[in-house]
């Protein structure tokens, strides 16, 4: 079927993080291996490994230095291609990590391409000269802080960099370089890989002109913004490599498209047109920043929930029959969901399954990340206790450079929102590092592992994982989950996320009250008059709609 990842749900792992074979600290392919039976007990489908290829680690492993190697600490080739055969054996897939948008500045192309300005590399990447001052060519700014700019003395001129300096953006509008990118994927999908989630993929064109950011502040460098996302050959490249390499395999695409709308999604989701499977929206995951800011990321608003549905209900709505949603709470870069919107403590059983609830009831493919599947929550380390390229830079920029920021604000944020919250080792069990390493772990764990951990997770039948395994069952089982049209009711209500998935033949009403306060239950009694059947609840004693909903209460219910 080549709509497979239709009724799919991918398990997204952070290889460093997931599993340590050998005792080095750091986690690798052998550990993913040991651990595909647990995976196969969830009853996930498709795998999404964050990148394994060879790289300096500058942005750990989003600087690649050789697409073709796997990274040393990772394993070898031979055990990427082994995790690939005992994943099929198991009827799962394995997406890989496709980040083209750059390469580490140590790779053979980079290395060659800043030599000089008439070789064979030379225009592999984005060179631009100083302005007469000697200046950047431009205010782009770099996601990681500061100029997106970099100066090189062998040519004399500038490169551009969205994120760390050590990864230089490649040139796409050189067809060699495109051409190099097919290469490569075809290497892998010709090993058995099964598809690609495609890093910042919407950056991968930009504005030829390379304009200056109309100035609000003098100065000032401009991060993000029509300039650097979704440029004017974005599309036409994307159905070049779908041409190219994506159609001649049955695989799965996800593409991270930072800044697009809904309208840009069906662009890139519009069977029709050729191009991804599916993209990875931002826009539910800012409405907790303030807009503008120049403290980024790291200035907060109070989470509102109506400003949430407001926003995945409108990616429902525009997708709907046009393309296809990737649904996710959690990842690799963003922190765990019920620290950041919900309630870790008191309520975290209860808090975890009623996000699930909300995530797994829509359109689309869910997404989970490692971890979320038992309850995992943020951490609150000491700022210099920080692994994140990120976080370091920002802190030198917002708090000790710029005073934009106090030190006391930026933790706060960094608590709530910083990528490192999601990069603490796995928590397998309550035995010494979590059972993740046997030797020192290359980040700190959370200091609740001793609590929260699989081994306690699969023990306990009324665990967040065996609610997890039950969504995605449903997702197999139930073809209004794929195919329903969805409905969002109560859209000002501050506490409930409720909405209705319906085919011809039948109804479900799914909701969840993310408060800690009790809600009456007669706000949705208008919406299920009939018989009521409850598909899933996270509190069991749910049977219709004659009870309050209590604090973090979530459920399925099918109705007439």
């Amino acid at each position: 079927m080549r709509d497979w990842w239709k009724n799919s749900v991918v398990y997204q792992i952070y290889p460093r993080s997931f599993k340590d074979s050998n005792g080095d600290g750091f986690g690798d392919l052998r550990g993913v291996i040991e651990k595909l039976d647990y995976l196969k007990e969830l009853g996930i489908d498709v795998i999404w490994l964050s990148p394994v290829f060879d790289s300096p680690q500058d942005d750990n492993g989003y600087d690649i230095r050789d697409y073709r190697s796997i990274y040393e600490k990772f394993g070898t080739n031979e055990d990427m291609e082994e995790l690939i055969r005992q994943a099929h054996e198991r009827k799962i897939k394995v997406v890989l990590d496709l980040v083209v948008n750059h390469t580490s500045d140590e790779h053979a192309w980079f290395v060659e391409s800043r030599k000089s300005k008439d070789n064979k590399y030379s225009d592999y990447y984005i060179w631009k000269d100083p302005k007469a001052d000697g200046s950047e060519p431009n205010n782009w700014g770099s996601s990681f802080c500061g100029s997106a700019w970099e100066y090189c003395e062998e040519r004399g001129q500038y490169y551009l960099h969205f994120y760390s300096k050590k990864q230089p953006d490649l040139n796409w509008e050189n067809e060699t370089v495109r051409k190099e990118v097919y290469d490569l994927m075809k290497f892998w999908m010709e090993k058995g890989a099964d598809g690609w989630r495609m890093d910042v993929i919407a950056s991968i064109s930009k504005d030829q002109n390379f304009p200056d950011y109309e100035e609000t502040e003098p100065g000032r460098k401009y991060y993000t913004g029509k300039y650097h996302s979704n440029g004017p050959r974005l599309h036409e490249f994307i159905q070049e490599m779908n041409q190219e390499v994506l159609s001649k395999y049955n695989c799965m695409t996800v593409g991270e498209a930072p800044g697009s709308t809904p309208e840009v999604a069906r662009l890139f989701t519009d069977p029709k047109r050729k191009e991804l499977n599916m993209i990875f929206t931002f826009e539910h995951m800012n409405i907790d920043r303030i807009p503008g800011s120049v403290n980024r990321k790291w200035a907060l608003k109070p989470f509102d929930l109506r400003e949430l549905k407001r926003v995945m209900s409108n990616w429902q709505d525009k997708l709907s029959g046009q393309g296809w949603n990737a649904l996710y709470f959690e990842n690799h870069d963003q922190p765990r969901i019920i620290s950041r919107w919900g309630n870790d403590t008191t309520y975290r059983r209860e808090c975890a399954k009623a996000y699930a609830t909300v995530l797994h009831g829509m359109q689309g493919t869910p997404y989970v990340y490692q971890g979320e599947e038992i309850g995992m929550t943020n951490v609150h380390f000491p700022l210099d206790e920080y692994e994140d390229i990120e976080v370091r830079n920002a802190y030198k920029e917002l708090v000790e450079n710029g005073k934009s920021i106090s030190e006391e604000e930026f933790k706060k944020a960094v608590w709530n929102k910083s990528r490192d919250n999601a990069r603490t080792p796995m928590q397998w069990d309550d035995s010494e590092n979590a059972g993740f390493t046997t030797g020192k772990p290359w980040f700190a764990l959370s200091d609740r592992y001793r609590e929260i951990n699989v081994k306690e997770a699969l023990a306990d039948k009324d665990s967040i994982f065996y609610y997890y395994k039950k969504l995605i069952e449903m997702r197999h089982q139930e073809p209004l989950l794929t195919e329903g049209s969805y409905e969002l009711i109560l859209a000002e209500e501050g506490h409930i996320f409720a909405y209705l998935r319906k085919t011809a033949d039948e109804c479900w009403l799914v909701a969840a009250n993310l408060s800690e306060e009790t809600i009456p239950a007669e706000i949705l009694k208008s919406y299920a008059k009939g018989v009521q059947e409850v598909k899933i609840a996270n509190y069991a004693e749910r049977k219709d709609l004659t009870e309050a909903l209590r604090p973090y209460e979530a459920f399925m219910m099918k109705i007439q």
